[in-house]
């Protein structure tokens, strides 16, 4: 029994060990009955309550006061001490199962209160069993607030769902002197079809992302190409500087055959057609000779 404490029995067997040695003494055997009537009112009537409890004592059956922590004294026969209640902070773990989001998702919650009795009295004397109840209120609450929750909010909400839940179990279970601190969902399950579809939803939104950011990529290239054909138009010496640059990198590898047109090389003028004849000439000089047939 909660409350227990091994004082009040030390008490009785001295009480027992002192009318037995009165008798050894004195030869009177009521001294033996005496001294296990006072232990036996000593142990009913001394309590001893741990740190964290309080004590809830009736009186001929009605509300008398709370005791405890510590020892103290209560009227045999007259005083009871029916509840002793444990004001340190408790945890209550409760789930809703296959329970209906607003948008009509089955799924299944667990989540965990933290919740500590404010109130002995109320506690003892309002609701019969006050953590039968508070986990009950705590299942009642879960589901309401399920109801009225899409499924999405639900799984990127969960703070705001947690403060939702703790207001309202405090709410109901201020009657019984409980005071909820705060309430964490745990997870949140749903049914595995329904998993592998947000499963295909976030890898198509992820391609998405991907070909808008190739898209743009492309974009911004297409951009660069047409600033450069402006600047070409505007200024043909950079185009023909340009032409003879893919030229050159052109004939620098030896396995490469170019032919440019006559027309080409007349739109690029006298000194360009002299610089493609220098730079045909370095190209040769750099490709390897072939080697000499064989006698």
């Amino acid at each position: 029994m909660m409350g227990a404490h091994p004082l009040p029995v030390l008490l009785f067997l001295v009480s027992v060990i002192a009318g037995l040695w009165a008798c050894g003494v004195s030869g009177n055997a009521w001294a033996v009955a005496v001294g296990t009537g006072i232990g036996l009112l000593l142990g009913v009537s001394i309590k001893v309550g741990k740190q964290w409890q309080k004590a809830v004592v009736l009186r001929l059956g009605k509300f008398y006061q709370l005791k405890g922590p510590g020892i103290f004294v209560v009227l045999p026969f007259i005083d009871t001490v029916p509840y002793w209640i444990d004001v340190r902070t408790i945890t209550t773990p409760f789930t809703a199962e296959q329970t209906l989001t607003k948008d009509s998702i089955p799924v299944d919650v667990d989540a965990v209160l933290f919740w500590r009795v404010i109130d002995s009295m109320k506690a003892a004397l309002e609701v019969e069993n006050y953590r039968e109840a508070i986990a009950w209120a705590s299942q009642t609450a879960l589901r309401d607030v399920i109801g009225k929750t899409d499924l999405s909010e639900m799984l990127v909400g969960r703070e705001k769902i947690d403060a939702l839940l703790c207001e309202m179990i405090d709410h109901r279970s201020e009657p019984w002197g409980i005071k909820a601190h705060s309430v964490e969902i745990r997870d949140v399950k749903i049914p595995p079809a329904l998993q592998n579809a947000m499963s295909m939803q976030a890898q198509a939104e992820r391609e998405r992302q991907a070909r808008i950011i190739l898209g743009d990529s492309e974009r911004q290239v297409a951009m660069s190409f047409a600033e450069a054909s402006r600047s070409y138009v505007e200024n043909p010496t950079a185009l023909h500087l340009r032409a003879m640059n893919i030229l050159l990198e052109g004939m620098r590898q030896s396995s490469t055959v170019i032919i440019v047109p006559s027309t080409a090389v007349e739109t690029m003028g006298l000194g360009a057609a002299a610089g493609l004849t220098a730079l045909a000439k370095e190209a040769l000089k750099e490709s390897p000779k072939p080697p000499a047939p064989s006698a």
